[in-house]
């Protein structure tokens, strides 16, 4: 059969057709590449083996099940089931479509060999070219799968259920099924229920107020305190660098949760000191997190002395890379320390700290714990018996009350899109902006 291919490359056409109408056909008629042919056609025979069942999931996966009242619980239709399963074979599908494009060309590329080498290469020859060539897509194979499996088609699940009724009370599976809806879920969140998109807007916004200013307050608190601690010139300076990081070293959870306690409106230790030293009477408390207002400026300040140790690490780390002979040529020059620090180090700590600056607004955005742990999401506004969305709760923490309280996993997933929406974006920079990328190593 070799002989009947012409070195010319003419042959090509019909490698790509025969490659086309069955995995692993050329390899096995005309390149003599036993090994990747009978591996190709034993895929796509055990593809075809799976096909009723992969058929018969994608079926389900566009109707998501019927409803059998008169059946009991166990044996009805599980939409939810249905749902993962469908994105399952699509992504089995997606894979199988992988591998077919990669025997069509694995084909190509064999007979180009052939006629550049103007001779077909024996069984040996192609069994240790195939274990060459194809041992990195072996070995990555397995992480692929895992991430197929274990990332991928949880967010794809997430995603579609912002397109379904997947609700508390009337379409929880098992007893019930689920339905299609289309964008209902996103209009309803967008203005076409009042209570819900008012929620929706009153959340989005603190949440973007939350993440600027707490992304803001840390940097900078962190950057101030560690130019002064570069400045002094005292012996016990390493003593207050440790005693700023210990608020970041420290959990998070004890932190906030002891934090929770000291700002207390009627318990709380802060307001009882301030009342026994006679800055409040004895009859007044400040409610630190009785009202929504007070309650988010305090959540700011607590995350300010929770985090901004971080930052003042950062910032003493790249201020040693700065040279001591700038800031001598800018004394020098009559230069007072403001405008040594807005025209040298603010400048430089900037270029090389901004990468962080948008994860950590990215990170601030998700901040679940700082939230939660601190005030519950609490206190209540008036929208908040529909919509269980507290004055100081975040779009985490607000997914986190609909899907464990209100069971409500289509707003939820409608809010995780959104979240994912605003994030991507940010998270694409800072990886465009790596080295590695710039460079083309990955």
């Amino acid at each position: 059969m070799s002989k009947e291919l012409p070195k010319d490359g003419s042959s090509e056409k019909k490698i790509k057709i025969t490659a086309s109408c069955f995995m692993g056909l050329s390899h096995l008629v005309y390149l003599h590449d036993y090994v990747k042919g009978l591996f190709f056609a034993l895929c796509e025979i055990l593809f075809i083996a799976l096909l009723p069942n992969t058929v018969r999931k994608l079926f389900d996966l566009i109707t998501l099940g019927t409803p059998h009242p008169d059946l009991p619980i166990k044996q009805r239709d599980n939409s939810v089931f249905m749902l993962i399963d469908g994105i399952l074979m699509l992504a089995f599908v997606a894979i199988f479509v992988i591998v077919y494009i990669i025997s069509v060309k694995s084909a190509t590329k064999e007979y180009k060999d052939y006629c550049r080498k103007g001779y077909l290469g024996n069984q040996k020859e192609h069994l240790n070219t195939a274990l060459g060539k194809s041992f990195p897509l072996f070995g990555l194979a397995p992480s692929f799968i895992i991430v197929v499996i274990f990332v991928i088609v949880p967010l794809l699940f997430s995603v579609c259920v912002a397109f379904t009724n997947y609700s508390d009370p009337a379409h929880i599976p098992p007893a019930n099924t689920v339905d299609w809806v289309g964008f209902q879920n996103f209009y309803e969140l967008m203005g076409g229920n009042a209570t819900w998109s008012k929620g929706f807007a009153r959340v989005a916004g603190w949440t973007l107020v939350w993440a600027v200013l707490s992304t803001f307050t840390c940097y900078f608190g962190g950057l101030i305190v560690a130019v002064q601690l570069k400045e002094i010139n005292v012996k016990i300076a390493p003593a207050f660098r440790f005693i700023f990081i210990l608020p970041y070293a420290v959990p998070g959870v004890v932190s906030l949760l002891v934090w929770k306690n000291l700002l207390n409106g009627t318990f709380g230790t802060i307001n009882r000191t301030l009342q026994a030293i006679g800055l409040l009477r004895p009859d007044k408390t400040i409610p630190w997190l009785g009202t929504a207002t007070m309650a988010q400026m305090t959540c700011v300040l607590v995350n300010l002395w929770a985090g901004f140790g971080y930052f003042m690490l950062l910032s003493m780390g790249t201020m040693t890379a700065i040279s001591e002979d700038m800031y001598e040529a800018a004394r020098i020059d009559g230069a007072n320390k403001t405008q040594i620090f807005r025209k040298i180090t603010l400048p430089l700590v900037l270029y090389q700290t901004m990468p962080l600056i948008i994860m950590s607004f990215a990170h601030n955005i998700n901040n679940f714990g700082a939230i939660y742990f601190l005030t519950g999401g609490a206190p209540t506004v008036s929208d908040t018996t529909t919509t269980l969305a507290g004055g100081t709760d975040i779009l985490v923490s607000w997914i986190y009350n609909l899907t464990v309280t209100l069971m409500k996993y289509n707003y939820a997933s409608v809010i995780a899109v959104m979240i994912f929406i605003v994030l991507a974006p940010f998270a694409i920079f800072n990886f465009r902006q790596t080295k590695a990328y710039k460079e083309g190593e990955v």
